[in-house]
């Protein structure tokens, strides 16, 4: 059985670029890769404006930035509502969601922020980046989730002719051998 992903990310996670390669890795099914996908791009579009914000560019250069961003995360929450039943039965998805409709929510404020030129910029940039982080640890909780999960159910779906034999329970094995004698 693999490590899980907050085991195998524990130190080397140092980046959002860091995390966008990492989700490109280990896959457990078609949907997993797409939603792996889906955040990769989200952890490269976060990175492409902090790194805009961080290296001081252009205030239009920034502002483009976070529009993409902004585009981004809208279609992955149009992602994250189509996925397959077993992703919604999971509550660390309504987690999840939770924390991109807020991170969502920073980068318009952030946006606001940069398009007036606020002083106010600042501290909505940290909020964003702060969300941003917790998002995307949010949802490598939701995949680690999901894939051991199917992992765990897929042990529990086996037939029970693969399981090992159940031994009787003390009290019939010893009624038998006191009968035997």
């Amino acid at each position: 059985m693999p490590a899980p992903l907050s085991t195998q990310l524990q130190y080397t996670a140092q980046s959002f670029g860091d995390i966008s390669r990492f989700l490109r890795e280990g896959v457990a099914d078609e949907e997993s890769r797409q939603l792996r996908d889906s955040l990769a791009a989200l952890s490269q579009h976060v990175e492409s404006a902090v790194r805009a914000r961080r290296l001081r560019s252009a205030p239009t250069d920034i502002l483009h930035c976070v529009e993409q961003l902004a585009r981004c995360v809208r279609e992955h929450q149009l992602f994250l509502t189509g996925l397959g039943s077993a992703w919604h039965a999971m509550y660390e998805l309504g987690v999840y969601q939770q924390a991109v409709r807020e991170l969502r929510d920073a980068i318009g404020a952030w946006h606001a922020a940069l398009e007036r030129r606020s002083a106010s910029e600042a501290a909505r940039f940290d909020a964003f980046e702060l969300l941003a982080w917790r998002t995307l640890g949010e949802a490598l909780l939701v995949i680690d989730m999901y894939e051991h999960g199917t992992s765990a159910q897929s042990e529990f779906a086996r037939p029970m002719a693969a399981a090992a034999p159940r031994r009787p329970p003390l009290l019939g094995r010893l009624r038998r051998w006191l009968i035997g004698r």
